[in-house]
């Protein structure tokens, strides 16, 4: 008798309310959840090359604590992990049930896939600049808290409008994006972020937004007229040799992709796109982002005279505590998910995470950091 899979609800997912099993099968199925548009993969896979030395077991330490790969693997709840190195697979496994061929979900990985896909409409001639205010291609925010807020501060979530991020707050402006979402109202989303308050001047402070994400996706549609989707499909997604379809939740049915999360794809394709970013968007010698992109997307900048370790949605790791992280950076997703970058050492890492709660913090839980300055330290 074959017996049905069970799979959670997407309120379970932020609550942190699933027990393991079902959240493996949930992550993996995350498509079923709401309607989502295919990334097309290109016609040719480009085999990732496997590297003559392989990645050995190795010790670190994070918290006061030694820990090796295993305990990593363990402990952090790992349903996958890819290495590149060199431009080569140096490691490369699939736990909690997963394969070579499954898909997992990014969670906020999908913000810097947005934000990139900014790069590419600024170097398509689409979006003519970061200084651009962006009601100049949302022209819904006209007279809301985002009028006077440019491109640029959208990307870097400096626009100063308030916002809440509380993942497991049904009352958080997080969940009530979410909300609006599972109830599949075109254009409601962009409504509610209108309707926001301003809380200080645009570029004066940072504050994480999901919503603002949101907007990002939206002012990709309409400057370059194409979904998100197929946008990311044509112009990176389908030239990198991926291996398979990749699918994008979407905020309504045919309606625009969620720009924050709901992104699934293969553990080798995020680990492609992973390159794609360390090779500073260059696709066989063509800049498919503009000069300078990724260095000015991955480095702090200052709001108000205060340092902020944030980008073009991504996060650059500070190298006080490990050297080893000189100009490296992260897209991270709420759960355990990593796509790190280091340029320095020619070292791309993806993590596939199954953490118990969305933003899981105590002293059991090995910093995914430390882990990653211990591999780029075990490969050199």
């Amino acid at each position: 008798m074959q017996i049905e899979e069970s799979f959670g609800t997407v309120r379970q997912i932020y609550d942190g309310a699933l027990l393991p099993d079902t959240q493996v099968r949930t992550f993996r199925h995350i498509d079923r959840l709401f309607p989502s548009r295919t990334i097309a993969r290109g016609p040719r896979i480009r085999p990732l090359p496997g590297r003559a030395t392989h990645l050995q077991n190795f010790a670190f330490a994070s918290q006061g604590k030694s820990y090796d790969l295993y305990d990593f693997l363990s402990i952090n709840r790992v349903g996958g992990l890819l290495v590149i190195k060199n431009g080569g697979v140096c490691y490369e496994t699939y736990q909690l049930g997963n394969t070579e061929s499954t898909r997992w979900v990014s969670m906020s990985i999908a913000k810097t896939v947005t934000a990139t896909l900014a790069g590419v409409a600024i170097q398509d001639g689409c979006i003519k600049s970061l200084a651009d205010p962006i009601t100049r291609y949302l022209p819904a925010l006209n007279h809301s808290a985002y009028d006077g807020v440019t491109v640029e501060q959208l990307l870097t979530m400096t626009s100063g409008v308030q916002w809440d991020e509380t993942y497991t707050n049904p009352l958080s402006d997080r969940r009530r994006i979410l909300d609006l979402q599972i109830a599949q109202q075109p254009g409601a989303i962009l409504d509610m972020m209108a309707s926001l308050p301003r809380a200080a001047a645009p570029g004066s402070r940072w504050n994480y937004s999901t919503g603002e994400t949101h907007i990002a996706g939206a002012l990709v549609r309409a400057a370059t007229q194409c979904s998100l989707a197929d946008y990311f499909s044509e112009r990176i997604w389908s030239k990198l040799g991926t291996e398979s379809d990749a699918t994008w939740w979407l905020e309504s049915p045919d309606g625009l992709e969620v720009g924050g999360s709901g992104i699934s794809a293969g553990l080798r394709d995020y680990g492609r796109f992973g390159l794609f970013l360390l090779n500073r968007g260059i696709i066989d010698g063509v800049e498919i982002l503009p000069a300078g992109w990724m260095r000015a997307a991955s480095r702090p900048f200052l709001a108000a005279g205060v340092k902020i370790d944030y980008g073009y949605m991504v996060w650059p790791l500070p190298d006080t505590r490990h050297p080893v992280h000189h100009g490296a950076f992260q897209a991270i997703g709420i759960f355990g998910q990593h796509l790190y970058v280091n340029p320095a050492q020619n070292l791309v890492a993806m993590v596939w995470g199954a953490l118990p709660k969305p933003m899981f913090k105590d002293q059991t839980q090995i910093q995914v950091e430390d882990f990653f300055a211990g591999l780029c330290l075990a490969l050199q």
